[in-house]
């Protein structure tokens, strides 16, 4: 197959030939993703899509593979650069688009070092082990998330087997390896159960410019107790709000701990917020049940956004350029679950929710809290949807998800 691509190359304009090769491979391996944002999940396409998007970065040129690393960054994570804005960096939002475009040039590019299809296969494994600055929201095997294949490790491997081990058999025999793909079929899913809870999502639409400002404040309180109030009288049993929906830091605003104390002996209240404790500054998420509340910590910080993945000397100059002296949010050394009504509910913020480390132990559900409007409008609340739906297939866990802006579902 190489070589009936070389001599198509020849045939025609190279440079043309291989900026075809690129696009066509990156939009196979963004479609998934797209579709799923406009409300599309036809599995066969997804399928489909992915099988040819893989196939093409073990047999296009080397000049395509770059073409494609570097527009895969850009459909994938355009909306990086959006946050900038909310810290008094105007614009920057492409610089930050571009760097992450050349960043996933870069990540895929080690596959242009060669020809071989073999190494290619190999150095594409290689990769989905692998997180460019620390950053974990490229996983290859989410291109199957939502198609008739499995998202595990070794399911990824036969793929790429099928369809690497052709270019070196003989024509009769060529397709007897795509018989591999059969072994890679989703064949038992991990079993998802629902909480025996009836539990009361909150989706916010709070505009990040204006979510901090203090004339704000008095209003989205009183929102927050009649969302608590109405969900009681409705019967549920847990509510659950946003990330941050408590836009201050909670431990010093005694009397909100308090009323949300006295309504806890409803309904168990779960709700984000800040945490500040000798002079170190947490994201936190606040569990009020039966009059008593506990707090859970971030674990997972977010490279870039709330920690920097750097050396201390440039970690310094970036905080200082771009976050205005900031430092760095502090985490938890571990995650926390809470026990809500006797049922155990693993906590995660935001970006946590998709990362492997919130889905290690005995874990079968999760409450999420996020806020979205960080990069609103943009494709963001999509790829997080999905990336949770990943996790929680591979772990079978199910989650309960309140996000600000968009987002809010339960993820299974």
């Amino acid at each position: 197959m190489i070589e009936k691509l070389q001599d198509a190359r020849k045939k025609y304009n190279p440079i043309l030939f291989d900026l075809i090769c690129g696009v066509a491979t990156s939009l196979l391996f963004s479609a998934f993703l797209y579709l799923e944002h406009f409300g599309i999940t036809i599995k066969i396409l997804n399928t489909v899509f992915g099988l040819f998007a893989l196939a093409m970065f073990l047999y296009i040129p080397k000049r395509a593979i770059l073409i494609a690393g570097f527009l895969i960054g850009l459909f994938w994570f355009y909306w990086i650069g959006y946050s900038f804005k909310y810290n008094g960096i105007n614009n920057i939002e492409t610089v930050i688009t571009v760097a992450f475009a050349f960043v996933y040039m870069l990540f895929f590019g080690i596959l242009a070092l060669t020809n071989s299809v073999a190494i290619r296969a190999i150095l594409l494994f290689g990769l989905s082990f692998f997180e460019p600055v620390d950053f974990n929201w490229l996983q290859i095997e989410l291109l199957f998330v939502d198609s008739y294949f499995g998202v595990f490790k070794y399911q990824l491997f036969l793929i790429l087997a099928a369809i690497s081990l052709p270019n070196y058999i003989k024509k009769a025999y060529r397709l007897i390896p795509l018989l591999l793909l059969v072994l890679a079929i989703n064949f038992n899913p991990p079993i998802q159960k629902d909480a025996p809870l009836k539990i009361k999502l909150i989706s916010t639409d709070f505009k990040q410019d204006i979510k901090w400002n203090r004339e704000n404040l008095r209003p989205t309180i009183e929102l927050i107790y009649k969302e608590i109030r109405d969900a009681k009288d409705e019967g549920y049993d847990l509510i659950l709000f946003p990330e941050s929906v408590f836009p201050f830091y909670m431990n010093q605003a005694d009397s909100v701990i308090q009323h949300l104390q006295e309504l806890s002996y409803d309904i168990a209240i779960v709700a984000g917020s800040l945490l500040k404790e000798d002079n170190l500054h947490y994201n936190v998420t606040y569990m009020f049940s039966n009059g008593n509340y506990e707090v859970a910590k971030k674990m997972v910080l977010v490279p870039f956004g709330e920690y920097i993945p750097l050396p201390d000397f440039a970690k310094k100059f970036i905080n200082e350029i771009f976050f205005a002296g900031a430092s760095d949010f502090k985490t938890a050394d571990a995650p926390t679950d809470f026990v809500i009504k006797g049922i155990k509910f693993r906590n995660a913020i935001c970006y946590e929710a998709t990362c492997q480390e919130i889905y290690e132990g005995d874990v079968d559900f999760i409450v999420a809290s996020s806020n979205n409007a960080w990069f609103y409008p943009s494709i963001e609340p999509t790829l997080q949807k999905l990336l949770m739906r990943y996790y929680a297939r591979k772990k079978g866990v199910t989650i309960y998800h309140s996000a600000n802006w968009s987002g809010t579902g339960i993820i299974r």
